[in-house]
């Protein structure tokens, strides 16, 4: 089933941060006590204590409003200062893991990208809501570790940015697959592992030749 076209905003009332925050939350306690599809709007407004037509003036549907209260767990993340790349790597990637344990996260997040393999426009709320957000992590981590020295400036933007879209990937990508397809935990000692390798693929890809 497709999205609605995004509702227009009021341009009334300016939204009330305090209700789009009990909404979100209400959101996530619905996904794990009703799973996904069971979830109603009607159902969220009743727990946040704000009207059914309050939801629909902030979100088009069900699926919007799901990935924007998954999006906010994500946002939690942070790229912590432990002196060198490779801790520093270790540290988000647990946070990250940490984050997909959560039922609301793992339930919501497993149930958007599914209606989205048949949902172009929610796939772009996905990638727009959750990835490129998300993505300031790595751009974080490499400034970082190019101010240290252990990796090269990319003079190139294009290239950079290419950079930027490989090292979300591929840890986006393990993790998940880990946590949420293989549901193996993501432990410190994995973590240490998967760190070693992708720090081979970045001081090899940096290296003469390249």
């Amino acid at each position: 089933m497709q999205s609605r076209t995004p509702a227009p905003r009021a341009t009334g009332r300016p939204r009330s941060a305090a209700a789009d925050a009990a909404i979100l939350a209400a959101t996530r306690e619905a996904l794990v006590e009703l799973g996904w599809s069971k979830l109603t709007l009607g159902d969220v407004a009743a727990r946040a204590g704000v009207a059914k037509t309050t939801l629909y003036r902030r979100w088009a549907g069900k699926n919007e409003l799901v990935v924007d209260a998954v999006a906010e767990l994500f946002d939690e993340l942070e790229l912590p200062d432990r002196g060198t790349l490779a801790a520093d790597i270790e540290g988000v990637v647990l946070q990250f893991a940490a984050i997909l344990a959560r039922p609301a996260a793992r339930n919501g997040l497993m149930a958007v990208v599914a209606e989205a393999t048949r949902d172009d426009a929610l796939r772009e709320r996905i990638r727009a809501s959750i990835v490129e957000r998300q993505k300031r992590l790595v751009l974080e981590g490499r400034e970082r570790a190019q101010t240290r020295g252990e990796l090269p400036p990319e003079p190139d933007p294009t290239e950079a940015a290419r950079t930027v879209d490989l090292i979300f990937d591929v840890v986006a990508g393990a993790v998940v697959h880990r946590t949420l397809v293989s549901a193996e935990p993501a432990d410190a000692e994995w973590v240490r592992s998967f760190t070693r390798v992708l720090l081979l693929g970045l001081t090899s890809s940096a290296g003469p030749g390249t």
